[in-house]
């Protein structure tokens, strides 16, 4: 886990207040690093065009130009003057050593330093010329710390540059996580600004999960039986076959035992034989998971008698728009696993919010901030490119998920994995982290074409994981 952060201004006064370091001495050492990228990456005497601008991400990019003048073909894009104290200063040091400016947008390597994280608003007509020519230069990207054109809140100006690597310094950003950023931020490589992370980041509530904290469900016990690995009970509905694929996720996850609970119909001959199926929930039921494809096979006295159950609960999909929804908000021990349209469903039907998609999904962290705090008991977990998890005033983002994802059943197979790991005991906050972990990891291993990516794959590939 990494932490993120929503500004790091506070964490750059540590560094002057604490530990006497000046703003040139972090200026430098951020230059230095994406120096230190672009000697890597590609070869001496490339040509390298720098677009700054008048503050200190500006003045970022000037210094940079400074360290590769005469190891690679390196010019100045001044798209504003420098106004900065800093912006100045590394103006006057570039032009001591006869750094150039730009004539011909033609180059290798763009490296976007026009405005940095302090940017809220929208640019003006003449920036919004400069960065669309920018964007359609044919060249490797690069942003300083964030593009241009990303806020705070995660949210994007129009004609924000698009990045193929953004060197962010210090610590992550927060807002470079949000899925509208995704488009923009490309591959992100954090730079050390002179200081160990250790003694640069103090902790935050928000982090970043990496593919090393994923927990998978080894079991230890030698002597054990199916018992011992819970009994999951899923609510089969009218489209059968999304409980189906999440009964099977369960099973293949670990569950030592998985029902369907349902009424008699022409499908149940559709059922794998592994999968039992029952019109009462099971005695030794360890959790329950509904909403997968459950259509109007129970009425909302059925489903809100769960209220009082002390049983773990997942709810996905149907049952958000339900009206014993409410009534399971009740409940402690709940997991709620929807897409965008269902949380705005989720918002409107609580009272937190009435918006639409895009308007949540322009703003994921703040409505997710939102939610919890209404209801800080439920773990949430709000499916997208970038996967937000959320409890009380916790938040966990999981960056790697794929378009290939991006098919019917994928959320049904998710479902099945975080209630299978409910099943086996674990608390809702780690089953939603770890399952969601388990999900993404499935995509990546698959090999095929990304568009050829189906729920079955994942399920199969489960035992490889």
């Amino acid at each position: 886990m990494q932490y993120l952060y929503d500004e790091v201004a506070s964490l750059d006064r540590r560094c002057y207040d604490e530990f006497f370091l000046s703003e040139d001495i972090l200026m430098e050492h951020a230059a230095d690093g994406m120096a230190d990228f672009i000697r890597r990456k590609f070869p001496k005497n490339s040509k390298v065009i720098i677009a700054v601008g008048s503050g200190n991400n500006g003045a970022d990019g000037i210094a940079l130009a400074r360290l590769l003048h005469r190891e690679y073909d390196t010019s100045l894009l001044y798209v504003k003057e420098p106004k900065s104290t800093m912006a100045k200063l590394q103006e006057k040091r570039a032009e001591a050593i006869g750094v150039k400016t730009c004539t011909k947008l033609e180059c290798d390597i763009l490296v976007d330093a026009i405005v940095g994280t302090g940017f809220s608003g929208e640019f003006n007509s003449e920036l919004t010329h400069i960065l669309k020519s920018l964007n359609e230069l044919d060249a490797y990207k690069i942003a300083c710390d964030v593009p241009s054109g990303l806020k705070a809140s995660g949210v994007c100006a129009d004609n924000s540059f698009i990045a193929d690597t953004t060197l962010t310094m210090g610590a992550l950003k927060k807002s470079m996580f949000s899925d509208e950023a995704k488009e923009f931020v490309g591959e992100i490589e954090l730079l050390n600004l002179g200081l160990s992370r250790l003694i640069y980041e103090k902790g935050s509530n928000a982090v970043l999960l990496d593919m090393e904290d994923l927990k998978l469900p080894h079991r230890q016990k030698k002597n054990s039986h199916k018992g011992t690995y819970g009994h999951l009970c899923l609510f089969s509905g009218e489209k059968i076959g999304a409980s189906v694929l999440s009964a099977q996720a369960a099973l293949r996850f670990g569950t030592g035992l998985v029902t369907l609970l349902g009424y008699e119909n022409e499908h149940i001959l559709n059922i794998p034989y592994e999968i039992m199926y029952a019109h009462e929930i099971p005695k030794n039921t360890t959790a329950i998971a509904l909403g997968m494809g459950l259509g109007d096979e129970f009425s909302d006295e059925e489903i809100e008698k769960l209220a009082q159950s002390e049983i773990p609960l997942l709810l996905d999909a149907d049952i958000f728009y339900k009206k014993s929804f409410l009534k399971l908000l009740e409940k402690k021990e709940l997991l709620l696993t929807p897409h965008p349209k269902e949380f705005t469903q989720i918002l409107k039907a609580t009272a937190v919010a009435d918006i639409t998609v895009e308007e949540l999904q322009k703003e994921r962290f703040k409505y997710v901030e939102l939610f919890c705090r209404a209801y800080p008991d439920t773990v949430l977990l709000l499916k997208g490119a970038n996967v937000l998890i959320a409890q009380k005033n916790k938040l966990y983002v999981n960056p790697h998920g794929s378009a290939k994802l991006a098919k019917g059943g994928s959320g049904d197979v998710l479902a099945g994995l975080i209630s299978s790991l409910l099943a086996q005991g674990v608390q809702p906050l780690e089953a939603a982290i770890n399952g969601s972990l388990a999900h993404t990891k499935l995509a990546q291993n698959y090999s095929g074409a990304d568009f050829s990516l189906t729920p079955n794959d994942l399920i199969n590939g489960i035992g490889n994981l």
